[in-house]
């Protein structure tokens, strides 16, 4: 006589209760890559507005803005680069055999400019522009970092251009901006021609 086989029973699982309202919108994940707005988007003219309190959402953001800057790679990315209009942008000016040196400025000012320099700068929203640039030779800035403290930092060199590069954008400033008027339209004609053909199926 055949042994009867057991039927599994299927029990419900209850579903876990919802998270409380200071959980919303929070990520549970790792950083994301984002897409780099490039010119002419005009969200790319938009003066960022400052940062109320730096909540989880905005430090995911932070994450999320080095995690675009490395993947790119550059050495300095503005948040209104990825479309998100806040006065926050992130550098590292770490040479490609030292240690990352990630900064972090949350609402950030200039408050001091000392001396001139000319350096050749690239933007991640210009790729394959480069141009020598009139800056600061050295800056003080103060900010808040990524848990909110505030801080005052004194730069010169590739970190001083870095800075104002990326303070620039906070102000919807553009890199095209310091270019003499023939250099302008020639950048200005090629960044269009390449956003055309980016929009062509």
């Amino acid at each position: 006589m055949p042994v009867p086989v057991p039927v599994p029973v299927l029990v419900p699982v209850p579903r876990p209760p919802p998270l409380p309202d200071r959980w919303a919108g929070v990520r549970f994940f790792g950083p994301m890559i984002r897409e780099i707005l490039e010119y002419p988007d005009p969200r790319l003219r938009e003066v960022a507005k400052p940062v109320a309190a730096v909540t989880p959402e905005i430090q995911a953001l932070v994450d999320d803005m080095a995690e675009t800057m490395y993947a790119a790679p550059g050495c300095g990315l503005a948040a209104n680069q990825i479309g998100e209009n806040h006065r926050i942008f992130v550098v590292d000016c770490a040479e490609e055999d030292e240690p990352s040196d990630l900064k972090v400025f949350i609402n950030p000012e200039i408050i001091e400019r000392d001396g001139e320099i000319v350096w050749q700068e690239g933007c991640l929203s210009f790729p394959g522009v480069q141009e020598d640039i009139d800056r600061a030779a050295k800056v003080k800035v103060r900010a808040q970092d990524k848990n909110g403290k505030w801080f005052e930092l004194e730069a010169d060199g590739l970190l001083a251009v870095a800075i104002q590069h990326e303070y620039d954008h906070l102000q919807g400033v553009l890199m095209i901006d310091h270019m003499g008027p023939l250099k302008k339209r020639l950048t200005h004609r090629k960044m269009v021609k390449r956003a055309d053909e980016q929009a062509s199926p």
